[in-house]
């Protein structure tokens, strides 16, 4: 009941949990929705105890950043230039820092404090930095914990935890299990609320028809912003050539775009077989039924188990060893050892040296980021029902996802703007209106979703949430005081809710106040105009009325953003379209029908930049316009020379050739990216433009 998948037809293999060669608990990790995770831990306080339940620690060691940091306030560097030291590398990068880099920051690379805080940053990384509470991590036991390890308590209420490092736990023989938390779960739940609002969240899932041909539509053509798992733009530039078109589509898709394929160079020969260009063989008879379903291609870990017991003599117990031996083979180099097993036990069977080598080479790949398929098979069933509500509930779909955040690979901002594009009708936010979350509403005549289900059409309010600054207590203030009676003025606000000045002007000057003081300028020159308590609090302040000048469009557009993060209404990009138009910048939308290889620009706003550890220091940058996204693609060279203006711009121009994927000539959505040879910024940096983008590694 933990999981919907049946392991029996998902090929599960028992040796992957239990063996008479592991003689060890196994590993649990179990999902739940992320914003209920801290009730399952309670509940697990409540149910086994405190002297038989604990958290299990972590050690935090030095990455790049954090090392930079810390040394430079040993050496008295300011906290400016910390800043400025730390933002030449990026989070995965080391602390070693080019003579180049310093320069463009605006550093001396001879000053000798300067020199010696990186070099000793570059010694500490790795080192311990302190001890914290792993994220889910628990230690269960049949014996009070206390006569083998302290028990303290935590700086976190209601938390006792155990302060070893996680990794000995595992190697003492603890019995652990991880209570992780999923965003996409809370998303996926808070929306089969607000669709169907009077059934069980699990009665409505099960209401969820199997193989809906909308489902793959939109999979097909890579309308996934928002959708789990298959949002990133690797994954996006893999659909049109996979078009997935049943579930087990959708589990290979997941498990496909990963480190292990990657670099064992499965991906492509899959791509191909599944085209029908190249002939589906195995490379010996006796892996067919281990690999018919992938068409002869190795994807899973518990395929390379499998393969390591039929093709090479391994046990059950001893292919477990391998497949833990993958995931810390960084650490031991344990991994290295069954290299000549492997190959010698193919020989005996017939197997080809060359599939051996490129097997290994996957095998090293599941070390970073290995996927069982029993994984896979759970994750696509996430896949399936988010892309489902997307694909019919578009605004109930942005509405949750929204209300679910911090999670995912977009900000609000983001999918707000895919879910006006899907024909949903963003309203304001608005103090009369408005609870802490964001709500639906009947729609308007502007409706254009599109869905066979009538209940579909709703307009989205704006929640007081997306307000920075304001939190949701004063929120919950503002929804009671309103349902008592509606506000009549900024001084009924203020009485009835207790807000504080710096908190009416946030409402102020995001807009939320418009029901009570037409105009943004009006409602944030009132919000600041001045008020006294004690016996004269309940009085209406009277002020001479003055008839400011309404806002320009970028100066609201500056204030949507600062407060809220997104406009409703406008974008930055249109207030320089016209000048970029002058100099021949396409938008997303003409992007399309560039040829193959013709020299372009293209510009927008950096929503996400990403740097995989499969694609040889490849930068990829996402950049958003009114119209939709551009792919850019910065080769090693390249990012180096442009380095600055790629990590710090908030709105770049790209100049560069347009690249259609070859191997996707024949999909309906054409997969382009621009090589970019030249950058731009557009944003100065003194700009008041609010927008972070989201960087991965």
């Amino acid at each position: 009941g933990i999981t919907a998948v049946d392991p029996a037809r998902s090929n599960l293999l028992f040796e992957r949990f239990m063996s008479a060669e592991r003689s060890e608990p196994p590993d649990i990790d179990i999902d739940f929705e992320h914003e209920r995770r801290e009730e399952v831990i309670q509940e697990i306080y409540a149910r086994y105890g405190r002297d038989r339940a604990a958290m299990v620690s972590e050690v935090i060691c030095y990455r790049g950043k954090s090392a930079l940091r810390e040394v430079g306030k040993v050496f008295g560097l300011s906290l400016e230039q910390i800043d400025r030291l730390a933002g030449t590398i990026t989070h995965w990068d080391s602390a070693e820092v080019s003579q180049t880099r310093l320069l463009e920051m605006g550093f001396d690379p001879s000053d000798a404090r300067l020199r010696q805080s990186v070099m000793l940053a570059r010694a500490i990384e790795g080192f311990p930095r302190h001890l914290s509470i792993h994220v889910g991590g628990f230690v269960l036991s049949a014996l009070p914990l206390h006569e083998v390890a302290p028990i303290e308590p935590a700086r976190m209420p209601e938390r006792t935890v155990m302060p070893w490092d996680k990794d000995d736990i595992e190697t003492l023989g603890f019995f652990k299990i991880d209570v992780l938390g999923l965003g996409m779960l809370t998303a996926i739940r808070k929306c089969l609320g607000l669709i169907h609002p009077n059934s069980d969240p699990l009665e409505s899932l099960a209401r969820v028809p199997a193989e809906d041909p909308r489902v793959y539509d939109l999979c097909c053509r890579a309308d996934t912003v928002g959708v789990f798992q298959i949002e990133s733009r690797a994954q996006m530039a893999m659909l049109p050539r996979l078009k997935p078109r049943r579930f087990y589509d959708l589990v290979v898709e997941v498990a496909l775009v990963r480190p292990g394929p990657i670099q064992g160079g499965m991906v492509h020969p899959y791509l191909r077989r599944r085209n029908a260009e190249e002939e589906v063989a195995s490379p010996h008879p006796s892996l067919w039924p281990i690999l018919e379903r992938t068409l002869g291609v190795p994807l899973f870990q518990e395929q390379v188990m499998q393969i390591a017991i039929v093709g090479a003599g391994y046990s059950g117990g001893e292919a477990d060893q391998l497949r833990r031996d993958m995931a810390a083979w960084k650490k031991s180099g344990k991994l290295l050892r069954h290299r000549d097993r492997l190959l010698e036990g193919f020989a005996r069977q017939g197997i080809s040296q060359e599939f051996g080598e490129r097997l290994f080479e996957q095998i090293k790949g599941f070390g970073d980021y290995g996927f069982p398929e029993s994984h896979a098979a759970s994750f696509a069933l996430l896949v399936y029902v988010s892309a489902w509500q997307k694909a019919h509930y578009p605004a109930h779909f942005a509405c949750a996802l929204v209300n679910s955040q911090p999670m995912g690979f977009y900000s609000a901002s983001t999918i707000f703007q895919d879910a006006q594009r899907h024909g949903v009708e963003l309203r304001e936010v608005s103090v009369s209106a408005s609870d802490w979350d964001n709500t639906l509403e009947p729609p308007g005549e502007a409706n254009a979703i599109r869905s066979p289900f009538p209940e579909a059409a709703r307009a989205v309010r704006l929640g007081l949430r997306m307000i920075k600054g304001l939190s949701e207590a004063r929120a919950r203030r503002i929804e009671r005081a309103r349902a008592e009676a509606p506000f009549c003025s900024i001084d009924d606000l203020i009485r009835r809710t207790e807000l504080r000045k710096d908190e009416i002007e946030r409402l102020a000057e995001s807009g939320a106040l418009e029901p009570l003081v037409p105009g943004r300028r009006n409602a944030v020159w009132q919000s600041r105009a001045p008020r006294v308590g004690g016996l004269f609090a309940k009085l209406d302040v009277v002020e001479p009325r003055v008839e400011l000048p309404p806002l320009r469009a970028a100066e609201q557009l500056l204030l949507d953003y600062g407060r809220k993060g997104l406009s409703v209404s406008d974008h930055p990009m249109r207030h320089l379209r016209e000048r970029l138009r002058a100099r021949g910048v396409l938008t997303a939308a003409e992007l399309p029908g560039a040829r193959q290889g013709s020299r372009i620009s293209v510009a927008g706003l950096v929503l996400t930049r990403q740097q995989p550890g499969t694609a040889s220091g490849v930068v990829f940058i996402t950049l958003e316009d009114e119209t939709g996204f551009v792919n850019l693609i910065l080769w090693n060279a390249v990012y180096e020379r442009l380095r600055l203006v790629a990590r710090h711009s908030t709105l770049l121009l790209a100049h560069g050739k347009v690249e259609r994927d070859r191997e996707a000539t024949r999909a309906e959505v054409p997969i382009l990216h621009v090589i970019v040879d030249d950058l731009e910024r557009l944003d100065r940096p003194e700009s008041k433009l609010e927008k972070r983008s989201r960087d991965f590694h």
